[in-house]
Formats: structure tokens, sequence, C-alpha cells
């Protein structure tokens, strides 16, 4: 009997044992997971749809997206494309919220309100960053951030015009300078370039006088320092290899040896995971939303830094459905044609991780 008990104490001190150093490891990973994440800062971008409140602004075309429009969008559509938004925006940043959310397809600053204040976002003290642009549909790029890891110290909208067309009006660019972590600094350009309707080669001049325009821009700030951390996110209606893109913007492929006053995309790098891209149209998948970064952001010496590895484009199951007519999978989306589906976007939203050293 004295040695059965004997067996059973040192068992029951064994498990306290054993349950205390799983606590002690627990704790330990916690902490780590902590650090990392005070170090790691989500950028993330997202073309949203057609992000419209349900007002028929006169000076816009804007009257499909009302109660008594074509898409019959009213108020509980509205809000139910706001909450689509957020459960985006949190499955993106997976831990922790995204620290910078840019945005095409919102109609205005009312929008971007209701976003941050009246969905469950509101708890992660998100800011905005808004200009109304000439877009004929009223359409804009906007920019939200968490105020406790980004610092804006400058905005601009960044027209995007045609001389040739003067007549013609599209999406400013957005930028913003500001501090990471409140301490390091970065550049970062929200786009939306001229769609392809009319035709590809139609409106190809259009895309790359935007590339023209953003381009000046960089080559401004490499000019006052080669080694300046840019982060250039958007919708460009071209893929990494148009023309826009590879020849006039000069966005190359990641190497070995990257040059710090280059501008680099991150969605030439061959990947494991998704082999598609960020939409679809029929059969074919296209990657128009990239993420571009500045060549001293790919050397780890430096006091900011991006891995290249890791997927760049978000595609949990919940944003695909399948696609019956052209195999595989497609995007779920808020409308298909005029009929009301309840999804949440035509594009996939697409992510970039910027990393500060710990000194």
């Amino acid at each position: 009997m004295l040695l059965n008990k004997l067996i059973v104490d040192f068992l029951r001190v064994l498990t306290t044992m054993l349950l205390l150093a799983l606590i002690i490891n627990a704790i330990a990973q916690e902490k780590q997971t902590e650090k990392e994440y005070q170090n790691r800062y989500r950028l993330m971008f997202y073309n949203v749809e057609n992000l419209f409140d349900i007002v028929d602004h006169p000076n816009t075309r804007d009257d499909e997206f009302t109660p008594e429009g074509s898409r019959r969008w009213t108020n509980k559509r509205f809000y139910a494309k706001l909450n689509n938004i957020y459960k985006v925006i949190m499955a993106v940043g997976k831990w922790e919220p995204p620290a910078v959310v840019g945005l095409c397809e919102v109609e205005n600053e009312f929008v971007l309100n209701r976003l941050i204040y009246e969905t469950p976002l509101k708890r992660f003290n998100y800011k905005i960053i808004h200009y109304d642009s000439p877009d004929g549909r009223g359409i804009d790029v906007g920019l939200i951030y968490r105020d406790d890891q980004f610092t804006p110290l400058h905005t601009e909208p960044v027209p995007v015009t045609f001389p040739d067309e003067p007549t013609d009006k599209t999406r400013d660019i957005l930028y913003v300078k500001g501090l990471i972590g409140d301490r390091e600094m970065v550049h970062i350009f929200i786009n939306h370039w001229p769609s392809r309707f009319g035709g590809y080669m139609e409106t190809k001049p259009k895309r790359n006088r935007a590339a023209q325009i953003l381009k000046h821009k960089t080559d401004s700030l490499f000019a006052i320092n080669p080694a300046v951390s840019i982060v250039i996110m958007g919708d460009f209606n071209d893929g990494p290899e148009d023309e826009s893109i590879a020849e006039r913007l000069l966005a190359k492929k990641v190497n070995d040896k990257p040059d710090t006053a280059s501008l680099y995309n991150l969605m030439l790098v061959e990947r494991q995971g998704w082999k598609f891209g960020t939409l679809k149209f029929r059969e074919y998948w296209d990657t128009f939303d990239q993420v571009i970064v500045s060549g001293g952001l790919l050397q780890q010496s430096g006091p900011l830094w991006v891995n290249t590895q890791p997927e760049v484009i978000f595609h949990d199951d919940f944003l695909l459905k399948d696609d019956e007519r052209y195999m595989g999978k497609q995007l779920f989306r808020t409308y298909s044609g005029f009929s009301y589906l309840g999804g949440f976007s035509d594009h996939l939203p697409v992510f970039v991780d910027i990393w500060m050293s710990d000194d």
C-alpha cells in the first residue's frame, strides 16, 4: 500500500511539473509572439467593389447605387457591405488588424467613417485619409490607419491628368508619408489606375500616363535618399509584366542583389501556394492588384525590411465560390450583373509585412 501511495504521489508531482512546464512554455511563446507583432506592421490593399452610400449625388454617376436605382442599393445592403469589408480586414490581419489599409472604389469620406465607426473596427482606433477625386462615377482611393502603429506626417492627392484629353478624369494617386511604429519613415502610394473599359489598346496610354506620374514622384524621393522606404499598392488595371508597370514604372522582379534606388514587384516572386491572380474574367485570372516596394526594403540590414516569401494575395475560402460555368473558383462578389449576391468583392486583397529592427 505504501508503495502504491508513493507511486501515486510521484505521478501527481510529475503531472504538476509537466503542466507547469507547458504553461511556462506557452507564456514564453506568447511573449515571443507579442514581441514579433510589436515589430511587424502589416499593410494591405483592397478593391472593395463599389462601396457607395445610398444617396444620389447630382455631380457623379452614382444613380444605380440608390434605393430606386437599378442596383436597389438600400441601407441594409450598404451596412452588410461594410461588415463584409470589416471581416476581410480582420481576416487579413489575423492576430492583429493591419496597421494600414489602402482602399479603392470608395465613394467618399462618409462611407469610410461608417466603416471605422459603425463596424467592430471601432475597437482599433482607425483614422482616415481621403480626398475627393474627379472620377466621373465619384469613386476614390482612401486609406485607414491605426494611429498607435502609424503616424502620418504629410498627405496629398496626386492628380492623374491627360494633356491630350484634358476633360478625361480619373482617380488621384494618394500619397502618404509617415512613421511606422512612431520611429521609421515610410512613403505609401495608393493607386487605382484607369480601367480597360473601351479596350486594352485604346486605354493603355492612360495607364502609361499614371505610371509616368507615379515614377516622377518616386524618382524625386530616390533623389533625396536612395535608400528611402517606399510601398506602392493598388489596382493598376494592368498586370506586373504589362508596359505600364514593367517599362514605365520600371518595377522589376525581385533578385538577390536589389538596388536600393529601384522598385521591385512582389507579385513576380515565385510562390508555392495560390497560383492564380486577384480577379477573374470568365476563365482567366489576372493580377491587377499588386504590391511594389523600393529596393531598400529588400535588405534586412536596414531599419525596415519586407519578407518576400510569404503569400501576398489573401485568398481564404470565404472570399471564393465554385465557378460552375468556367470551372475552378471565382470571386464571391456583391453583385453578379444586377443580381445581388451579398458577397465581398470582385478582387482579392493583397498585403505586405514591414518588419522593424529592435535597434
